[in-house]
């Protein structure tokens, strides 16, 4: 069903470009910014080399973004670990379905992961509201990210929907490349890791075959994400608090830059990455469910369970859960200094915010406590 689509429009440079595509970019002033920031110690010489050895997209992968996405990690976290590689294989392709709390990190985070584990990245959805059209897009590009249209009249939508899970589809059975997608469109900003039924709606689209093989085809593998602290959860209990008083919450111009630079600044304590089961057997089953809706539902289900199981809960997330219910029942899990500093931490955070305080104060507290909740 690919062969009716034109994908130019959304598909990431190819690898005959990756070369050209970088020696323009190292001329543009904000890739000099960026060096300042990501690599301090390379000169524009040092640049210039290592674009001279880029010839792939993988390889600016490896030359450019691993070493920024380490610097990243270093400067702003408690250090980083991960299990569950030996689930996949490195001759696969896969559709990681990902929880989303970061914007740039989450999927950021599982590249250099890969490539450390000496697996090939992966192709990332970048919404084009990210992009500018100019260095910005070029930039995502060449990080073998492809685009996401979110605009137009429901015709449009759907047509969008088609277009787009056929190249998910087309990059994973025939380029034979695996896929980052997150399983809601916007980042959790509850706590809450739910799978939107509309992700697999969309992918149902393409493919023939019964429901089970076209999602066989597609080695789904659920993907988790851990923060100790929340990604920008001052940004995203305002939203909720505006959003809680009937709002409709409209993003400011710049909103989701501020998001990214915070996302990559903010110290985020402990991460850990947890790469699931593909999906696979269980999916023969589902072709005894009556309606496509209800099949649905039954997979955004088994991804949901093992988003929710693999999450690596924090002392703070324990402490949080306490405190929302009252009790002690997670008293083992953390100390009596660890919760003081927490409230020191979330009054320090509500000093920037607009609002009921005790409104606010409760927010914060059910983001860390949610996925207490859900993994039990």
């Amino acid at each position: 069903m690919t062969e009716q689509f034109d994908f130019n429009d959304i598909q990431p440079y190819s690898d005959n470009e990756a070369y050209s595509v970088l020696q323009r970019l190292i001329t543009d002033p904000i890739f000099m910014k960026l060096v300042n920031n990501l690599w301090p110690s390379m000169t524009m010489d040092d640049v210039k080399a290592k674009a001279e050895k880029v010839n792939t997209a993988m390889g600016f992968q490896v030359e450019f973004m691993h070493p920024a996405i380490r610097t990243i990690v270093a400067r702003s976290s408690d250090g980083l670990t991960c299990n569950g590689f030996e689930n996949i294989h490195k001759d696969g392709a896969y559709l990681f379905v990902a929880n989303h709390r970061d914007i740039l990190l989450d999927s950021a985070i599982l590249q250099i992961l890969l490539v450390e584990h000496g697996f090939s990245t992966s192709e990332i959805t970048f919404g084009n509201n990210l992009m500018d059209n100019g260095f910005i897009t070029h930039f995502g590009k060449l990080n073998r990210m492809f685009t996401v249209l979110r605009e137009g009249t429901g015709r449009d939508l759907y047509d969008i929907s088609r277009k787009l899970s056929a190249y998910i589809r087309h990059t994973i059975t025939e380029k034979k490349v695996s896929v980052w997608i997150a399983q809601r469109n916007g980042r959790t900003k509850d706590g809450l890791d739910q799978t939107q039924t509309g992700l697999l709606k969309m992918l149902n689209i393409s493919g023939e075959g019964t429901f089970s093989q076209k999602f066989a085809q597609l080695n789904m593998v659920p993907l988790t994400i851990s923060y100790e602290y929340e990604p920008c959860d001052v940004l995203k209990v305002q939203e909720l608090y505006l959003s809680g008083l009937h709002t409709k919450y409209v993003k400011a111009p710049g909103e989701d830059l501020n998001s990214i630079l915070t996302g990559i600044l903010q110290a985020k304590g402990k991460i850990h990455v947890s790469i699931g089961k593909p999906i696979g057997e269980e999916l023969k089953d589902m072709d005894f469910i009556a309606t496509d809706n209800d099949k649905i539902k039954a997979l955004t289900a088994l991804i949901d369970k093992q988003i929710y199981n693999n999450y690596q809960l924090w002392p703070i997330n324990y402490l949080a859960a306490d405190m929302i219910a009252n009790n002690q029942t997670y008293a083992a899990q953390y100390t009596h200094q660890q919760k003081q500093d927490f409230i020191t931490y979330i009054n320090s955070k509500l000093d920037k915010l607009e609002g009921d305080k005790e409104t606010l104060f409760n927010l914060f507290l059910k983001m860390y406590a949610n996925p207490v909740q859900t993994k039990n």
